[in-house]
This record gives structure tokens, C-alpha cells and sequence, in this order.
């Protein structure tokens, strides 16, 4: 998946400023840890399974259901990093769909880090946009892959007024 590109290499971690910087997302609700590497079509991002992890049960650790939002996570974080290079706000996007989640374990081990990667297939004019990711362990076994298709409106706002309708 996404050969051609080491989204594992650890050059530049230290030059990224907090991931929250990068997403619209507060508080708890940021479940990624920190950007390792990013790029104007891939990032990828790390988050640690801790046992006060949201989401995680105990007794197994984060359930592969919630892969998904990592993805979405990382994909937001990649939007808010391309928009920070354009000296433009980070704005709101929307999870469309995802096709092909494939999970290879039923929870993401308390302990385990995994690294998040997301790689740009497509992007409209309109603000949809199509993504590969996969979620790996540090020894780059994969555990989940899906395609991801977001939305990301010039004036979310506005968008979810005209909805509303």
C-alpha cells in the first residue's frame, strides 16, 4: 500500500507543531498523538492505545471499529497541514463514506502504537476527496486498510444551514 512512499520514516517529528493545531477537533476527541511525516498527498500520523484511551475496554484495548475515525482523523489532520502551508484556516470536513474496511485483529492492543497513514487519491474542485489509508504497528504489519471519501465544504457553516433547509 502507498508504495513509493516510507509514511514510517521519523525525519522532521520534531519540526511538526501539535496535531490539534492541524484539525478541527478539541479535548478527548483528538485521538491521534502527533504528526510523523506529511507531504502535499500523504501523512502520517501516531497514536498510542493507552488504557484511558476513548474508547478502549480494558480488558482488549480499542475496538478495529474505531480505525475508521483514526483514518478520518489523520485525513483531517492532512487537510489542516495543506492549509497551514497556505496560511488558511483549518476548516470542518465531513466523513462521506468508506469502502473496503478490512480490520486484520479485533482491537488495537493496549500498548501498541500505530501509525496512521493517509494518502491523497483524489480531490474535487466542490471539496470531495478520496483517500487510501491503512493503520500499521511499528514492526509494519498492517492491521486495517479502507478507501475513504470525505467532503469539505469552502464554508461549512453555511452548508450545514443550506441542509438544514
Amino acid at each position: 500500500m502507498m508504495e513509493g512512499t516510507d509514511m514510517h520514516a521519523d525525519e522532521s517529528i520534531d519540526n511538526f507543531p501539535a496535531i490539534c493545531t492541524f484539525m478541527p477537533h478539541s479535548g478527548r476527541m483528538v485521538l491521534l498523538n502527533r504528526v510523523l511525516s506529511a507531504d502535499a498527498e500523504n501523512l502520517c500520523a501516531e497514536v498510542v492505545i493507552r488504557p484511558d484511551s476513548l474508547f478502549c475496554e480494558s480488558d482488549h484495548g480499542v475496538g478495529n471499529w474505531i480505525g475508521v475515525e483514526y483514518m478520518a482523523q489523520a485525513i483531517a489532520a492532512y487537510a489542516g497541514y495543506n492549509a497551514s502551508l497556505r496560511d488558511e484556516p483549518v476548516k470542518v470536513g465531513f466523513l462521506l463514506g468508506t469502502r473496503s474496511y478490512d480490520a486484520h485483529c479485533s482491537y488495537f492492543a493496549v500498548g501498541s502504537v500505530l501509525h496512521v497513514a493517509v494518502q491523497r487519491l483524489i480531490q474535487t474542485d466542490n471539496g470531495v476527496g478520496s483517500f487510501e489509508c491503512s493503520i500499521t504497528d511499528t514492526d509494519r504489519k498492517t492491521l486495517a486498510t479502507a478507501t475513504i471519501t470525505v467532503f469539505q465544504p469552502d464554508d461549512a457553516d453555511a452548508f450545514l444551514q443550506s441542509s438544514e433547509k
